[in-house]
């Protein structure tokens, strides 16, 4: 498994990533609509899309706080359900991972 370290700081700049993207939505949505009746219905429309993009991206800095927060109280990688280990491969494709495959199946079910 990489070292924590190096998992820490991408997150953390993943963190800044995900924080410019609900900053730059949001100053989207404040900027004032046009006189157009039209031009206001399809800007509307965007912002319906948009704040999909922004909760999604709000749910993904809350996992990679608490994936942070669990490296720092030396519970990363392991599965919150069952206690056993997340597999590094899914560490590694799913940094903010709290199950283990086994019990994320599970879940799903």
């Amino acid at each position: 498994m990489e070292e924590l370290a190096d998992v820490r700081a991408k997150l953390e700049a993943r963190l800044l990533t995900l924080g410019a993207r609900v900053d730059d939505i949001e100053a989207e949505q404040r900027a004032p609509l046009g006189d157009d009746f039209s031009d206001q219905a399809v800007a509307r429309e965007d912002d319906e899309a948009l704040d999909g993009i922004e909760r999604a991206a709000l749910e993904d800095i809350a996992q990679t706080r608490n994936a942070i927060a669990r490296i720092d109280a030396g519970t990363y990688g392991q599965c919150v359900s069952c206690g056993g280990d997340i597999a590094p491969a899914r560490l590694a494709a799913l940094p903010t991972a709290t199950l283990c495959i086994g019990c994320a199946h599970a879940a799903e079910d």
